[in-house]
């Protein structure tokens, strides 16, 4: 993000429409400043904070750059996904798709928001800790965060990414029930290794014989649930074979 000096006459009024905190107001010189390592490269400034047009878009000279301008601005569209945003369609609905089969739990980790935003190196921490507790995450065809996964078996990401601070991003995979404790266990684990916070979603199959296990391992786990959900009952869906 570039500031126009000679357009900023320091009013400040943009420094609260920041989602980040990046923006600040230097008394002395009468300017606003950009923290360019907080800027996520949204683009809400340049929409709807200055009237005299003071803002517009920086540079974006590498792939991380890209990606965060991308995965943080919502009026943009990711090309491999066709999705805008941080995630896909299902993981912000449903699993409208039938992607998650019998057997199987699906899980979306919502990392970072608006106020907080997320590193990519606290996203490779958590990728890992799920992994390895039997997640296996989605393709870069299907999820945005694929693209910066270098190794999908043990959800490393790329190293030349990691320091990228995005507005959100979402981790998405699936992995058989009996996996389902572990997978919870390793979050509870990780929450205290980053930097930022983050929201769980579970997409459960509400076949016949549901398995009870989803209540008692987080009543196991301490931890608290919402009595709500979305459900899906699968008019003209799934597409995927059961």
């Amino acid at each position: 993000m570039v500031i126009l000096n000679d357009r900023c006459n320091g009013c400040g009024v943009c420094v609260p429409y920041c989602p980040v905190g990046a923006l600040s107001l230097d008394a002395a010189r009468r300017r606003v400043v950009v923290d360019g390592s907080l800027c996520t490269d949204c683009y809400v400034c340049i929409r709807h904070a200055c009237a005299r047009k003071a803002f517009e878009p920086g540079a974006l000279p590498g792939f991380g750059d890209v990606f965060r301008h991308v995965l943080s601005d919502p009026t943009e569209t990711m090309a491999e996904t066709g999705v805008p945003g941080r995630g896909t369609e299902e993981s912000k609905t449903n699993d409208v798709t039938g992607r998650v089969r019998r057997g199987e739990f699906g899980l979306c980790v919502d990392m970072g928001r608006p106020g907080v935003g997320v590193r990519l190196r606290d996203v490779d921490r958590v990728a890992r800790a799920v992994v390895a507790a039997g997640l296996k995450l989605e393709r870069p065809t299907v999820s945005p965060l694929g693209m910066v996964v270098e190794d999908l078996e043990t959800g490393r990401l790329r190293e030349d990414v990691l320091d990228q601070h995005l507005l959100s991003i979402i981790i998405e995979g699936k992995a058989p029930l009996d996996r389902l404790g572990s997978v919870l266990e390793a979050l509870r684990r990780v929450e205290a290794e980053v930097e930022t916070v983050f929201s769980v979603g579970l997409v459960m199959r509400a076949d016949e014989g549901l398995s009870p296990s989803l209540r008692e391992e987080l009543d196991r786990l301490g931890i608290e649930y919402p009595f709500r959900a979305k459900v899906n009952v699968g008019l003209g869906r799934p597409l995927a074979e059961p």
